[in-house]
């Protein structure tokens, strides 16, 4: 399965702008069978969501992940501000375009330091999304620190973990740390999605990367640029490491 990170610079509650920067960075990675944006890609990361977030069932940029997973013949994921059922959402969809599914995990760890928490509700069950024969772990951005949420299971064991985030450049080396860890402990590929550029609070380096199960860097973005980076995961060789080098079988159970 062919993977292609997004890392984009956002536009300020701008979502045309935004889709429109998305759609240059595609243009230059066509054929991929999973595309991966940013937290909160159409907006910048709201904490505040009021006269920012969209309605569900009018958001002009889930009505555009729909329609080019669509057309693409591929998936998109990303997390976007909703506002559904009276509540405010930080949502990270997953459309599946060859099968016409929409999928989605809620944000489970709040970003109480920024007061996110203040203002959305949080999501209390996990999302494994089943796409080309893999199984696929949702996560966004604050949910990477804490090891027990995202630690594999028998009750949802998955083959690659997929972290949407909006993560500072003054906390970088958290993020460089903390996505090869969850990677190396879950013996499972991570594709991890940063943001650049500024908003009105940090600074964001990017850096996203995809990680193989013992932590190597297969691709990465370059920092502090809108830049794709895309890698071919194996299904087979992560099975044979799991089967060679057995830690899942004798992992703690919580």
């Amino acid at each position: 399965m062919k993977v292609t990170i997004l890392q984009t610079d956002i536009e300020w509650g701008s979502p045309e702008v935004n889709i429109l920067m998305v759609e240059q960075l595609i243009a230059q990675e066509p054929g991929s069978d999973l595309y991966v944006l940013p937290e909160m890609w159409s907006t910048g990361f709201a904490t505040e969501p009021f006269g920012i977030a969209e309605e569900e069932a009018s958001s002009m940029a889930l009505e555009w992940m729909k329609s080019k997973a669509n057309i693409f013949d591929c998936a998109i994921c990303g997390s976007l501000a909703i506002h559904v059922d009276g509540k405010y959402r930080n949502r990270h969809y997953f459309i599946n375009g060859r099968k016409g599914i929409i999928e989605h995990y809620d944000k489970h760890h709040l970003f109480s330091y920024g007061h996110e928490d203040q203002y959305y509700t949080a999501g209390d069950s996990h999302t494994v999304v089943e796409y080309e024969g893999f199984r696929l772990l949702l996560l966004t951005c604050y949910d990477l620190r804490f090891p027990v949420w995202s630690r594999y299971s028998g009750d949802f064991p998955y083959d690659a973990i997929v972290c949407v985030a909006s993560w500072p450049e003054s906390r970088q080396n958290a993020w460089q740390i903390l996505t090869r860890a969850r990677a190396i402990e879950n013996q499972a590929y991570l594709i991890g999605c940063n943001r650049v550029g500024n908003d009105s609070y940090n600074h964001y380096r990017g850096c996203s990367a995809i990680i193989s199960p013992i932590g190597k860097t297969l691709a990465k973005c370059k920092a502090n640029v809108p830049d794709t980076a895309s890698f071919l995961l194996n299904l087979e060789d992560l099975r044979h490491k799991r089967e060679k080098f057995r830690v899942l079988e004798e992992r703690d159970i919580f």
